[in-house]
Formats: structure tokens, C-alpha cells, sequence
């Protein structure tokens, strides 16, 4: 994404979300208006004392600041902040009196938040990455509750803040919206501002990339003679061996629909949706990784390291190439930068394209946003924790998450909010110490709205820079609406996608170590068969008839 520094004040920042949100959904009610219908539930929220008269216009949550303790569950494994240590979370505590404990997953996201729901105890707050299937039960299985009910019912502000571009998108077809995403982009906010979103990049180590005299790595000829170079002349470094190659989420994503967006393989031809997994320009890649796999060009340590053995091979610069989200890089390229080999860097480079040569079509952001945020139906404290929702969606709320506090963290100058110098220096040098003394940034990104954070950004190192620039230089804005189409939950169709997408994952690796492209072919052609069995057909209906409601929405 552009970071582009807004010169609006706080009150434009505000109408821009509304204004673009309503862009996307022209047919939306005022937020004082949204849809009250109650679901079929057996916990509704209490009403509101009498004597409290909420005020759409102002937040409630300084109606009660005394202590209370909230748990957030947040759906990854390896996010590793907590709360209470740093400078920023002691403040938000202070000023609004919530004390949150956070919990993440010891490992799959899905399979914790479900044995959670068997148990019938789950946390105060929940976020989960809108693609996951857990968040479709925790909504129909009555475990959460609706967001606009609570608003209504304990701050109404929370339409006002929350946007009701965004609450649309989300909302049911019992009128309800059960989450709240961050990161979301409509596409008419992404063309207004040019903060595309965009993170996917091929990335290459610099310093082996430019000694090899930048190798083609766009076509499958190219691509195999610089992994040739690299075995020959650049197998080892610091007495270690390089890995050749490295695809982020292994089968489900990186060697996936993620490659497939840097081949610019269509989501759907003259407006059916499109079977990506069989174009021909993807299954020509796949070959000629398994053409590297029999030549001894890579190995499957990138289908089988742990998140450990990555990071340690990241932070040693031990990967030549990689497919991979530059965001995830913004920690580990200034450290390079920094070292003893200051261009052992990585940077962005044109990777594997189709038999074109066109530019890849990399997703930027959407509507759906990265993960919703849900408040359960077993918290004790309803109204606290819509409330301290609203305060975080909140333009208070986001500078003080983003920001910190005013005079130890950032300063006004002239007339605009901004990191003091020190904590610049931090986030490019040392981004874990920043994040565990003063939690200022990213640290705590739950509920992050980019258009009010962006404008407090810094500028970028160069090195970060470059990535994001190649990346949202080859962003497809209106490709948005292509990601999460797949069923979830726990419908016909959704347990025949979950039997296909296991079994691919399972298929690929063979794939790419079969003996010869005859049994390649033959393993790819038993996927297939299989694929049908399974119920292929009626999940292709189902993207469809999603892929037909998001037009509609995006056209209301």
C-alpha cells in the first residue's frame, strides 16, 4: 500500500471512511437507522439502566472507567504481544479501564476456537481471520453477538466509527453484523488514496541476485538456470547451506493461489467463475518445480521447515528466493541492512510469469479486511466490551493504539500528530524493543482502520519501501472481491471444499517430487477425479452465487 501522508484533519479522516464506505453501498440507511431484526438467540443483551441516556455522537465508553478485565483471543500462533508491559497498553488501561489478557493458539487457529465453542466457555473478544472457517460457526452457531444489538443498546456511537460501508458488507441475512473487520478496503477507497494493500511480492537476496547478473526469473528456462547458478557458485554461506527456494504458507497459499496471482491466472472468464488449478501457465510452474526437484535444484525443506526453522533461515539471509509477503519482511530486511554484508538483503523482482509475460495480479485489499473481531455470548461484560470496541474503531482510539501516548511517544508538529524521533529510529532498527516497551505501530493490530493510521506513518526505509512500491505497483484494486469465496462452515459444500483442499495439500508435494512428468500427469489427473467425487461441481456453484451476491453488494 501507498502510505500517503493525508493532510486532513481528524474530522475529513472520519467523513472519508463514512463517504467511501457509503460509495460502496450507496443504498445504505444512516447508521442511527442500521437494521435492528434479533436473532433467534438465548442470550440478548441486558437493556440499559433508564438513567443513562446514550448519545449517538459521543462514545460511552467514559460513561464507566472502572476496572474490568477482558479476554482477546487473537487467531494466530505466533502473534507474541501481550498486554500490561507495554508503554501503550498501560495507557489505554488507565484511561478506559479495560484490562486485556491475550490469548493465541497453541497451534491451528480453527481447531482451538472449535474446542472452545464445544466447550461452551470462550473469550470476551474474539478475532479471526475472515477466511476461517470457525468464523462462520461462531455466527450461526449463536456463540457471538450481534454488534449492531449491542450498539444499539449500549453505544450507538459505534455506527458512527465502525463505518456503514463496512458494517454492510458484513452484515447477515437476518439483518445482523457480527464482526468487525481491520484492514478493510472497499476499491473506491483504494483508487481515492492509492493505499492498495497490496503485500505479496517475489522477493530474491540482493547481494546473489546482482552477482549472478540478474538473472530472468520469469520464465520457466530462466528460473531453473539461476537456481543452476546458485547450486554451482552460491551453495553455501557462512559455512551453512542455502535454500534455494521458499513459498510462505507452503501448499494451501504460497504454492497456491498465491503463485497463481504472480501468473495473473484469472478468477473467472466472461463471468463464470474460473478453475485456476488447472490453467495451463500454473500447471507449466508446477512442472518446473518438479524439473528442479529431479535436477537436485531445491528440496522440500520449503514444503516441510516449521515457523522456527524459517525465521532462523530468514534472519540469516539463508533463502536466494522467495514467495512471500513483504510485510512479514519489515523487521528482518533492516536487520540485514545493518549487518557485517549490508546488502545481504531482500528485495522485490519480477518472479515466475505466464506464457504472456504479463505482470502479475497480486490481491490487494478488500471489504472482508484481514481478520473480524467478535465480541462472545460468554463474556460477562457486554456492554464494556462494545464499548471498548467502539473506543478502538474510534479515531481516539486508533492514534492511541497507533501513536501511544502524547509526549512520550509522539508529538504534535506542526499541527500534526507524529512518532518522536526516537521511536522512528526503533522501528527501523529494532522494531521487538519498540513493540515490548512502548507498543506503539502494529504491535496491537486487531482492530487497525489504514485510513486513519497511514497518515501517522513514517516514511518507510528504503528497504521496506522497495517492496511495498513493487508490490503495489502490480496490485489488482479490483481483484478484492475474488478472495474468500470459498464455503466454510459446516454445510454439504463446505465439507466437500475441505476434503478437496486437504487432499491438495497432500497432492502437491508429489506433485513436485514425482519421478517424471508422466507421473506427474498421472497423480494430477487421479487429483482431479478424486476432486469431482468430492463434490467439485457444487463448490464451483457455490463461488459462483458468492461471487454474484459480492457484485450485487458492491452495486447497491
Amino acid at each position: 500500500m501507498k502510505h500517503k501522508h493525508m493532510k486532513q484533519g481528524m474530522a475529513i479522516i472520519l467523513a472519508v471512511i463514512l463517504v467511501l464506505g457509503l460509495a460502496a453501498c450507496t443504498g445504505a440507511k444512516n447508521p442511527e437507522t442500521a437494521p435492528s431484526a434479533k436473532p433467534e438467540s438465548s442470550k440478548q443483551p441486558e437493556a440499559t439502566p433508564a438513567e443513562v441516556t446514550l448519545n449517538p455522537d459521543e462514545a460511552a465508553w467514559k460513561l464507566d472507567t472502572s476496572p474490568v478485565d477482558l479476554t482477546w483471543f487473537v487467531g494466530a500462533s505466533w502473534y507474541g504481544h501481550s498486554w500490561g508491559e507495554s508503554l501503550t497498553s498501560k495507557y489505554v488501561t488507565e484511561k478506559t479501564g479495560v484490562n486485556v489478557k491475550i490469548e493465541v493458539p497453541s497451534g491451528e487457529a480453527n481447531e482451538h476456537i472449535t474446542l472452545m465453542m464445544t466447550s461452551g466457555k470462550l473469550p470476551d473478544l474474539i478475532s479471526m481471520g475472515s477466511w476461517e472457517n470457525a468464523v462462520k460457526k461462531l455466527w450461526e452457531g449463536d456463540h457471538v453477538y450481534a454488534l449492531n444489538e449491542l450498539a444499539e443498546q449500549y453505544d450507538p456511537y459505534f455506527f458512527k466509527v465502525a463505518g456503514d460501508g463496512t458494517l454492510k458488507w458484513y452484515r447477515q441475512e437476518n439483518g445482523n453484523t457480527y464482526g468487525v473487520p481491520n484492514d478493510s478496503y472497499s476499491p473506491n477507497l483504494m483508487h481515492e488514496t492509492g493505499m492498495t494493500a497490496a503485500n505479496q511480492t517475489f522477493l530474491v537476496r540482493k547481494d546473489l541476485y546482482e552477482e549472478m547478473g540478474k538473472p530472468d526469473l520469469t520464465t520457466p528456462d530462466g528460473f531453473l538456470g539461476a537456481l543452476q547458478l546458485l547450486k554451482d557458485n552460491y551453495s553455501k554461506y557462512k559455512g551453512q547451506s542455502i535454500s534455494p527456494f521458499f513459498a510462505q504458507g507452503n501448499v494451501p497459499y504460497g504454492m497456491t493461489e498465491y503463485l497463481q496471482n504472480l501468473l495473473a491466472v484469472p478468477h473467472e472468464k466472461d463471468g463464470k467463475v474460473y478453475d485456476r488449478i488447472t490453467n495451463p501457465d500454473y500447471v507449466t510452474w508446477l512442472k518446473t518445480f518438479r524439473t528442479a526437484y529431479e535436477r537436485g535444484l531445491i528440496n522440500v525443506d520449503f514444503l516441510v521447515d516449521s515457523d522456527t526453522q524459517v525465521e532462523e533461515k530468514t534472519n540469516n539471509a539463508r533463502y536466494f528466493m522467495m514467495i512471500r509477503e513483504w510485510m512479514g519482511m519489515t523487521a528482518v530486511n533492516p536487520m540485514l541492512a545493518a549487518s557485517e554484508n549490508p546488502d545481504s538483503y531482500y528485495i522485490a523482482v519480477d518472479g515466475p510469469k505466464n506464457s504472456k509475460g504479463e505482470d502479475a495480479k497480486l490481491f490487494p485489499g478488500n471489504m472482508d479486511g484481514w481478520m473480524v473481531t467478535m465480541i462472545s455470548k460468554s463474556t460477562k461484560n457486554p456492554e464494556r466490551a462494545i464499548r471498548f470496541l467502539t473506543y478502538l474503531a474510534s479515531e481516539e482510539g486508533q492514534r492511541d493504539l497507533f501513536l501511544g501516548k502524547e509526549g512520550e511517544t509522539w508529538e504534535m508538529v506542526n499541527g500534526k500528530p507524529q512518532l518522536k524521533a526516537e521511536m522512528v529510529q526503533l522501528l527501523e532498527n529494532d522494531i521487538e524493543k519498540m513493540e515490548k516497551e512502548y507498543g506503539v505501530a502494529d504491535t496491537y493490530w486487531m482492530m487497525r482502520n489504514p485510513v486513519i493510521v497511514n497518515q501517522w506513518r513514517p516514511e518507510k526505509a528504503p528497504v521496506i519501501k522497495q517492496m511495498e512500491d513493487f508490490s503495489n505497483k502490480q496490485a489488482d484494486i479490483d481483484g478484492g472481491i475474488y478472495k474468500g469465496l470459498d464455503p466454510l462452515g459446516d454445510s454439504d459444500v463446505a465439507v466437500a471444499w475441505s476434503r478437496i483442499s486437504q487432499n491438495w495439500d497432500e497432492v502437491l508435494p508429489e506433485l513436485i517430487t514425482a519421478k517424471d512428468e508422466a507421473a506427474f500427469d498421472k497423480i494430477f489427473e487421479s487429483f482431479l477425479s478424486r476432486r469431482t467425487e468430492y463434490g467439485f461441481d457444487k463448490v464451483m456453484e457455490y463461488r459462483q452465487a458468492e461471487l454474484d451476491a459480492r457484485k450485487a453488494k458492491m452495486a447497491e
